[in-house]
């Protein structure tokens, strides 16, 4: 009610603030002669422009800000209900019930199941859950929905060399590096790998 009863004090406020020669109703209001009007806000960049920008960064911290953003991006799952899923799931790990994280998960992948963050987001549960191959599935899963996702291919490496599998390991995280050159600790993983992998310089 007090929403409705405000509307008439403030339609009368707002025509005691018009002078007389205001320009009659209909017309359109136009800058003064000689002013610029203001310049329209440029868009969002585009995902392909953000990982361009990742790519290109001169810094860490600037590619961790852009890397910020792309994550925004993926995390957008466009279901209501799955965003809905997907926050239970994490409230759920973060009270270490990661069945019921993953049963969560299970939900969102099925209704969503062309959402790459949904799927890599199930691997980092069964990773928890220790249950390697299903991490792996689902982040292979998530990499054909989008081969750009940095997180999943660090994931992927990090799983591979917890196997030993230093080669699958390796080619991972230099496809990670590819697309995200500055993030935090991944050239050391694969200078260390490099000469087991690759062969020693002599």
């Amino acid at each position: 009610m007090l929403r409705f009863a405000f509307l008439p004090v403030a339609g009368a406020l707002l025509a005691a603030t018009i002078p007389a020669e205001a320009a009659p109703p209909g017309t359109l209001s136009r800058a003064p002669q000689g002013e610029t009007p203001p310049a329209k806000p440029a868009p969002p960049a585009s995902l392909d422009e953000l990982y361009q920008r990742l790519r290109d960064a001169d810094d860490a911290a600037e590619a961790k800000g852009i890397s910020k953003l792309i994550e925004r991006r993926l995390d957008r799952s466009g279901s209501a209900t799955a965003d809905l899923l997907t926050e239970r799931a994490r409230q759920a790990m973060a009270g270490k019930d990661f069945p019921l994280a993953a049963e969560l998960m299970d939900r969102v992948t099925a209704l969503e199941p062309g959402w790459s963050e949904g799927w890599n987001r199930r691997a980092t549960i069964f990773w928890l859950l220790s249950d390697k191959a299903a991490a792996i599935a689902d982040l292979q899963r998530a990499l054909v929905l989008e081969p750009r996702h940095f997180e999943a291919w660090a994931a992927l490496g990090k799983i591979y060399l917890s196997l030993e599998d230093k080669r699958r390991a390796l080619d991972a995280f230099r496809r990670a590096a590819a697309l995200y050159p500055k993030m935090e600790k991944l050239q050391d993983s694969i200078d260390r790998l490099a000469p087991d992998v690759d062969g020693r310089d002599l």
